[in-house]
């Protein structure tokens, strides 16, 4: 990691935290809020020959998420130049619209293709393999591409699996590292700074600290910003 960059991890609610981060001192926003899709995802569910799997998302979902509280902050914080990547579903990507489209030049939307989704048995649906990504900026903002061939707006990669994802504590949508760098690399340069304000075990923060960005990431949930911690820690030593 670059000689100088630095790494900040907070444990409680963003909304109030980020009223004490400085105006246009953020070059990128990259963050999973939660969905609000606990209500519909319950239960385990049943693979033949293998555990079940729990379709529990737990109660951090459950918290209904108002993209309207976070427009003025966001706009504040950013830098003229900055970039904000928000990850969504079908049930929330029309109120991050509603709220973020009229506040900047560009409002676009990412799909991330993931290439081991979780199986249907029953075969009677599509599968869940993309998640969207709601994509912002306005007119001079910061762009790595070289090629039209990185422009896509389309990644593909598998869900975090293996050594990468955390098993104590599991948390049920930790984001794959690979997907992460792509989206940082993008969006920002060496040193500039990286804010997740929903950390969950520290996805955003590993994938930012191993491109030579600062971080500061906010969790509200003391589990997992204990996860994060240990994890952020074990990679600096």
């Amino acid at each position: 990691m670059q000689t100088g960059t630095s790494c900040s991890l907070v444990n409680g609610d963003c909304l109030e935290y980020i009223k004490g981060i400085p105006d246009k001192s953020v070059n990128l926003i990259l963050t999973d809020p939660p969905y609000n899709i606990a209500q519909y995802s319950t239960g385990n569910i049943p693979l033949p020959g293998r555990s079940a799997v729990n379709n529990d998302l737990g109660e951090w979902d459950l918290k209904e998420i108002d993209p309207f509280d976070f427009v003025e902050d966001f706009k504040r914080i950013l830098k003229p130049d900055g970039n904000i990547f928000i990850f969504t579903s079908y049930n929330l990507i029309g109120k991050w619209h509603e709220a973020f489209d009229p506040e900047f030049d560009t409002f676009q939307y990412f799909i991330w293709h993931k290439t081991n989704p979780m199986p249907k048995i029953f075969k009677n649906g599509f599968l869940n393999s993309c998640e969207m990504i709601v994509c912002l900026w306005n007119k001079k903002h910061k762009w790595n591409f070289t090629t039209q061939n990185e422009m896509h707006n389309f990644f593909e990669c598998p869900i975090c699996m293996g050594k990468e994802r955390l098993k104590e504590p599991r948390h049920p949508s930790q984001k794959p590292l690979k997907l992460l760098r792509h989206l940082i690399a993008t969006a920002s340069s060496e040193g500039d700074m990286v804010f997740d304000p929903f950390m969950g075990v520290g996805s955003t923060a590993a994938a930012a600290r191993q491109l030579n960005r600062n971080f500061i990431g906010c969790e509200i949930d003391p589990v997992f910003f204990e996860a994060a911690k240990r994890r952020i820690e074990t990679m600096e030593t």
